[in-house]
């Protein structure tokens, strides 16, 4: 009778074990406050699929960009000191004025209602180019719009990557197209600091990097290609080839968006 019962505790222990092993498992996506909990709560159904809170930022952050951005770039078309300054705000007003279009589509199909004036922010980033001139508006133009353009390619990756809905996922498409050129644009201006930018993302980071030991003077062990077996009869271009234009150049035509 006690070898039974010995027996009986340690199933019951292993049943309990087990039990608490798995609760985590099954019922992490519905706790509250966990980020599966945030996207159900902020999604809602579209015929185009589920849109989430993060794709309806995604929509009014577009169109923010827009709002400043289309006047940075025709101030520097304006009053701009090098040629190269103004070519980065003629892609600015082209590109933006086009990525606008296509986002009031999108937010008006998809019900989401979009702002009509620059966040107070972006109005203090064009009041201090309005306020600077020569060199000074030079840097500030290069780095305000650079630095901007580079924290919004995070998220348009993050919602390419992520969203369900596919007007939102088309949009960041054409949003990663544009973002990059005028990221390319700003760089050929030669008034980026790099530094600066490395710098204060480094000031946020939160994980140490990892990667292979700094150079040691000594020339490491060439790797072999990467490259396929046989000779298979691919017939595509890579999507990025050098030109011979200075910096490199980003291919933004696409088609008007659908009405």
């Amino acid at each position: 009778m006690r070898r039974v019962n010995g027996t009986t505790l340690i199933l019951a222990a292993l049943i309990a074990t087990l039990g608490a092993l798995a609760f985590p498992i099954w019922s992490y996506a519905d706790r509250s406050g966990t980020g599966q909990a945030d996207l159900n709560a902020g999604t809602v159904a579209t015929q185009w699929g589920p849109l989430s809170a993060t794709d309806r930022d995604f929509l009014v952050k577009v169109r923010l960009a827009g709002l400043w951005e289309i006047p940075a770039g025709q101030q520097a078309m304006e009053r701009a000191p090098t040629q190269a300054i103004r070519n980065a705000g003629d892609h600015l007003v082209v590109g933006h004025t086009d990525l606008d279009q296509r986002v009031r589509s999108v937010a008006a199909k998809l019900g989401v209602e979009l702002p009509n004036q620059p966040n107070p922010q972006q109005q203090g980033w064009l009041n201090e180019m309005s306020a600077a001139s020569g060199k000074d508006y030079e840097d500030k133009f290069a780095n305000l719009l650079r630095d901007s353009h580079g924290k919004v390619f995070a998220l348009i990756a993050q919602v390419r990557h992520t969203t369900r809905n596919s007007l939102v996922r088309e949009l960041a498409t054409d949003a990663n197209q544009t973002v990059l050129d005028h990221i390319t644009m700003l760089e050929n201006t030669g008034d980026v600091d790099f530094d600066g930018i490395a710098n204060e993302a480094a000031g946020s980071a939160s994980v140490s990097p990892s990667g292979p030991p700094p150079p040691n003077g000594q020339v490491p062990p060439a790797p072999a290609p990467a490259q396929p077996t046989g000779s298979p009869d691919a017939t595509s271009r890579p999507s990025a080839e050098p030109t011979d234009d200075p910096g490199r150049t980003v291919n933004t035509d696409r088609p008007a968006p659908a009405s």
